[in-house]
């Protein structure tokens, strides 16, 4: 009998099997029923399979995400933590094989089947013996406990091999990604390693032709060694034969020194030669500026200003003849009275030595007065001037703008360069020359000394005569430099130009309120022909005219045209009594003429600039300027004579 029959039975003898019929006269008793068991045994017993079944459930769905790594021995393991420790290099293969290979995956025990309950040998029991299904229930609940702690405790296992697994593989991951790393390093370092044996093998095969090459070159070497030793023996031979004639040269020697004597006195006579060939050319080249006249005229006509162009479109005004360059044509349209009727252009002709378009440069302009400035390094006084109304480019044709280059240095910086240039090209025909620099300005009718500062305030300079027996002027208290070179004359005319006196007018907004007079005394002497030259290059910059109905000048510029006008007027008095050799000139007249009085006789050259602005608005002042020209062009004065001892 089961042991739960016990509990309410007396035990049966154990050769008997118990009928299953009711007895008569007896009552049956009851079995073991659900009634006799507590209310909360019958619900644990229902109760008791389902969490068997869930922890199956859950089993299996442990068991499925278990890594492929759980199956591998720990002794294996270790083995590969080890082959893996960083530091270690392995090929590339390994490691792609370490990657690729399958991980097998533990084998997780089927679940049991129940086992049949205890006592029953497998047979079902009959539907009254109650107390029997309990003790089967009960025993199988038993076995269900048993089952789900082991399984509890085999999932607990997997677990923590399943975590640890994800180390594994963590730690395999970070092992893979540094020997990749590692491998990456290697293959940059073979193929550096590659590049520089490819490099180590381009200049072992160079070293090899340069060895190959220098081999040649000493056994090239050796042959010449050999062929040098044989010319030597034989320039030794030679050498003695030389030496044998060298006595017969010796003589030889003797009779050249004769022809070398002979020679030196024939460079004698070609020095005379030479000499008398640059009196001559002197000579013929004071009679062309004598046949081109003694005072000339030259016109030139200032471009437009960028500020002007806007005011006025062309030079419809100006004409210049293209087969003629001494003609200019002014033209003007002439309205009749009444305002309604235009009669024709009124053309007005003018003829010089020479007419310069606004597109000339400052060299070209350089190029004509060039010859007038060799004249005063052969001795001849030479003075040039620029005359016409403010703001027609005066200051621009003698000086140059304020910065200056090679292209737009004016007269008297080009004039300059000039004289030291034939000066050093004069030196091999024994000359020599001393050069003094003076710079001026004549200012309402005073002198000022521009090479000083602040010339306003200097001592009053006087005009005087160098003796009583001479016709020479000098100015005492005047600042006279000794020069040796353009850079230094170019020096004195910066600082000249910064002193001199300067105001804005209606009609020019830098207006030159003064004469400024550039003097270059040149004295040049010969000793092996006892010859003596002394003259002066004068370069004046004059003040523009006005016209007081234009300039509006009041006060102090009203003073300071009125000087300029009559200093103007009185040099154009003079030139007229030397054109027509009237006895007295009126030098005295005006400082300006009576300090170029050396420089406007006969006795001296004289070209005149006459400016003219190219603004129609100046048409009549331009044409007083060319009118006032052209009876400078129409003097004639007497032949100038070198001023030589």
């Amino acid at each position: 009998m089961e042991k739960g029959n016990a509990d309410g039975q007396q035990a049966m003898p154990s050769g008997k099997v118990l009928s299953q019929l009711p007895v008569l006269g007896l009552r049956a008793k009851r079995g073991a029923s659900d009634e006799n068991q507590p209310p909360i045994e019958q619900k644990r017993t229902r109760r008791l399979p389902m969490p068997t079944r869930r922890v199956a459930a859950s089993i299996a769905t442990t068991c499925s995400r278990v890594s492929a790594a759980a199956a591998v021995p720990r002794a294996q393991r270790e083995g590969r933590r080890a082959s893996l420790r960083p530091g270690l290099a392995l090929p590339a293969a390994s490691v792609a094989e370490v990657i690729r290979r399958p991980v097998p995956v533990a084998a997780v025990p089927k679940r049991a089947a129940l086992a049949p309950a205890a006592g029953n040998d497998g047979k079902k029991r009959a539907a009254w013996d109650l107390k029997g299904q309990l003790t089967d229930t009960r025993a199988k609940m038993s076995g269900y406990k048993e089952k789900v702690q082991r399984l509890d405790e085999e999932n607990q296992q997997l677990k923590r091999q399943l975590q640890e697994q994800v180390a594994q593989n963590q730690e395999l991951s970070s092992q893979v990604s540094t020997l990749s790393s590692t491998l990456h390093t290697f293959e940059e370092q073979a193929r550096q390693r590659h590049q520089e044996v490819m490099e180590l093998s381009g200049l072992k095969k160079q070293l090899e032709d340069q060895l190959t090459c220098q081999s040649r070159t000493i056994g090239e070497l050796e042959g010449t060694k050999q062929d040098l030793s044989a010319l030597l023996e034989t320039r030794e031979v030679k050498l003695k034969l030389v030496e044998g004639n060298l006595a017969q040269r010796e003589c030889e020697n003797k009779e050249l020194r004769d022809q070398v004597a002979a020679q030196l006195q024939t460079v004698a006579q070609q020095e005379e030669r030479l000499h008398q060939l640059e009196m001559e050319r002197r000579r013929l080249h004071n009679l062309v500026q004598e046949l081109k006249g003694n005072i000339r005229v030259f016109c030139r006509v200032r471009p437009l200003l960028a500020w002007e162009k806007e005011r006025q479109k062309g030079l419809e005004h100006l004409h210049f003849p293209v087969q003629d360059n001494k003609a200019l044509v002014l033209s003007k349209v002439e309205e009749s009275h009444i305002g309604r009727d235009r009669k024709g252009d009124v053309k007005y002709d003018f003829s010089f030595d020479r007419v310069f378009s606004p597109a000339c440069s400052q060299e070209e302009v350089f190029e004509e007065i060039a010859l007038l400035v060799q004249s005063a390094l052969d001795g001849y006084h030479v003075c040039i001037f620029a005359y016409g109304q403010t703001g027609s480019g005066k200051t621009y044709t003698m000086e140059g703008p304020d910065d200056m280059n090679p292209e737009t240095v004016g007269m008297i910086p080009r004039a300059v360069q000039q004289v030291f240039q034939g000066a050093r090209q004069l030196e091999p025909k024994g000359w020599q020359y001393h050069f003094t620099a003076n710079f001026l300005e004549i200012y309402n009718e005073s002198l000022r000394d521009l090479l000083v500062g602040r010339p306003e305030r200097s001592a009053e300079l006087e005009i005087k005569r160098v003796s009583q027996s001479s016709e020479e002027l000098h100015v005492p208290n005047l600042r006279y430099v000794p020069v040796n070179s353009e850079d230094e004359v170019l020096k004195l005319l910066r600082t000249a130009k910064a002193n001199r006196s300067v105001a804005k007018t209606a009609l020019n907004d830098h207006s030159s309120r003064s004469h400024s007079l550039f003097q270059l005394r040149i004295e040049g002497w010969n000793p092996s022909r006892d010859l003596h030259s002394s003259s002066v290059l004068s370069l004046v910059d004059l003040a523009g005219s006005e016209r007081l109905d234009k300039s509006f000048s009041k006060g102090e510029r009203l003073k300071e045209t009125q000087a300029i006008n009559t200093s103007l007027s009185t040099l154009g008095l003079v030139i007229m009594a030397l054109s027509n050799k009237e006895p007295h000139i009126p030098y005295r007249n005006s400082k300006l003429t009576y300090l170029l009085q050396n420089s406007l006789g006969g006795n001296s050259k004289m070209l005149m600039f006459v400016n003219i602005s190219p603004l129609e608005e100046n048409f009549s002042e331009s044409l007083n300027s060319l009118r006032f020209a052209s009876k400078v062009n129409e003097c004639v004065i007497g032949t100038a004579h070198v001023n030589r001892k």
